[in-house]
């Protein structure tokens, strides 16, 4: 396997005996009260604990433009066969739609919001670039959650990102209740790398994006690491946002309530940290899953 792992890889992951977790060595929050909105108090909370959710981001009025514009590319019989598009396992119902500000000028000037552009530029200390975005659609009864699993440890060991200096900010155009498939996060399980057993097969992200078995920790982990930070969840109504560390650790459970859910999912990624050939995997994953034109957004 060609890969970039390298000697002094402080996140070495998909090894061939297990390993302990490691405690993470770079910051969370890299700039300061005086560079964006957050002030002080709410980056010393998004330091500790790795997420910030934000009640009211975007406007009602907003959430259903954007809810159409979901409602529209969903319905695009032409993206099917695409390979942006990522459909359910089991129905065939459309699950993601990667890189979507390709395809949607509404996504593509949400990117560039001040409103998200400010906040995501304080936390990683510079300029930033998308590094992954899409639209998420978890229907009433049939929407599969994903199992626990931190979004650095795939970005790390397939798309070749060298430290976790990106965030993400799903922003909920739907209500989000305890229990139709919401996002849990475990407070403070940023500060831990989770490194993984086994190598990245070929062509892994053609399975992992509907279902992820390469990269998660074990049973014995995550259980260590839920009694030691416990288990919060993204609840809140539409137009609401959670903002959340590349490296905490994540999961949502399948949706059997007549209630769907949707979100649009963007992460953005410091300049100063670009991607680099892969850490664990013999190739990059295709672009549409992990860009590498780190243009910075204005």
């Amino acid at each position: 396997m060609t890969t970039a792992t390298m000697t002094d890889d402080l996140y070495r992951t998909r090894l061939t005996e297990a390993a302990e977790p490691v405690a993470r060595e770079h910051p969370t929050v890299w700039g300061t009260a005086e560079d964006g909105p957050f002030d002080a108090e709410a980056l010393a909370a998004h330091e500790q604990r790795g997420f910030t959710i934000l009640q009211d981001l975007i406007t009602p009025d907003e959430v259903a433009t954007y809810r159409q514009e979901l409602e529209r590319l969903s319905a695009d019989s032409s993206l099917r066969e695409d390979e942006r598009v990522i459909t359910e396992r089991a129905s065939g119902e459309v699950r993601s739609i990667f890189a979507v500000q390709q395809l949607s000028e509404l996504i593509d000037r949400l990117s560039r919001d001040p409103r998200l552009l400010e906040r995501a530029r304080q936390l990683l200390g510079s300029d930033v670039y998308l590094h992954q975005t899409r639209i998420n659609s978890m229907p009433g009864f049939r929407g599969n959650g994903f199992y626990w699993h931190s979004d650095f440890e795939s970005w790390h060991a397939e798309d070749g990102m060298p430290a976790p200096r990106a965030v993400s900010c799903s922003i909920a155009l739907t209500p989000n209740f305890p229990y139709n498939g919401g996002l849990m996060v475990m407070p403070g399980s940023h500060r831990t790398f989770v490194p993984s057993l086994g190598e990245t097969p070929e062509h892994n992200h053609l399975s992992s994006l509907k279902e992820q078995t390469v990269g998660v920790p074990s049973e014995e982990v995550i259980t260590d690491m839920a009694h030691r930070h416990g288990i919060d969840q993204f609840t809140g109504p539409a137009g609401s946002a959670l903002w959340f560390d590349a490296n905490i650790m994540h999961g949502s459970g399948n949706n059997i309530t007549p209630f769907p859910r949707s979100n649009i999912f963007m992460v953005f990624n410091s300049v100063e940290n670009t991607l680099e050939q892969p850490y664990a995997a013999a190739a990059p994953r295709p672009d549409h899953i992990a860009h590498r034109d780190a243009q910075p957004l204005r």
